[in-house]
């Protein structure tokens, strides 16, 4: 079946933005779900305020990251959900590990944030697969074609006092591939709604200028009891 020719220079439009390392680090760094100045993302990449400038004005326009303004402030975000599991999925084509790390501080860095991050609003690395499988293990999601909660998996953000809020297209659940770990990890309304939660009420806490968590000891108890995940595994 032919395509729209529009189509095809949209999408190659859409590929030349991410073509571009500094855009593309822009938006990797946008993936913990926050707004960021232009100053901010500028010193991240190592480039100029102007340069930065130039490459979020492409961005904004592009429909990648939404932008507002406070006095003097330019804030950026990813547009949306949908945009964020692109450039995750995108991340996942890349081999991790296939650069050593040039200092100890990258090494730490890079080792924190496969045990435990954030992917825009949802939890990934091995803390979000040992959530995944804990609640496959019980019942609560099953992945036979994709992604959803059971009846009990229901029940259980219902007991937690988690309300799940259908709103617009975005899915109940979904899964999306983690790019460390090659597997994939709850995304959707409840992936965010659980990872609010476990920022909430302490369960993680956001370590360094990174996307990384970690799980506190109160976090461990929680996910142990509730989820029978063993706090080794989240260490």
């Amino acid at each position: 079946m032919p395509r729209a020719p529009h189509v095809a220079a949209r999408l190659a439009g859409l590929a030349a933005l991410l073509a571009d390392e500094t855009r593309a680090e822009f938006c990797l760094a946008l993936l913990d779900g926050r707004a960021w100045t232009a100053g901010e993302l500028a010193r991240r990449a190592g480039v100029a305020a102007s340069t930065a400038s130039e490459h979020l004005g492409k961005l904004v326009e592009g429909g990648l990251l939404s932008e507002d303004r406070q006095g003097r402030h330019r804030y950026v975000r990813l547009a949306d959900p949908q945009v964020a599991h692109l450039v995750e999925d995108l991340a996942a084509q890349v081999a991790p590990g296939a650069d050593r790390p040039g200092t100890l501080r990258a090494a730490s860095a890079g080792s924190a944030m496969a045990r435990g991050r954030t992917c825009y609003d949802h939890l990934a690395g091995r803390l979000g697969i040992a959530i995944v499988a804990a609640m496959t293990e019980r019942g609560l999601l099953h992945q036979h074609a994709g992604f959803a909660l059971t009846d009990a998996g229901l029940r259980w953000f219902a007991d937690q006092g988690l309300v799940l809020e259908r709103a617009g297209r975005r899915p109940l659940v979904r899964s999306c591939l983690d790019w460390t770990e090659r597997k994939p990890h709850l995304a959707g309304i409840a992936g965010a709604v659980l990872c609010r939660h476990a920022l909430d009420t302490g369960w993680c806490v956001r370590i360094g200028t990174e996307r990384a968590v970690k799980v506190t000891p109160d976090g461990e108890r929680a996910l142990g009891v509730l989820l029978g995940i063993a706090p080794a595994t989240l260490r």
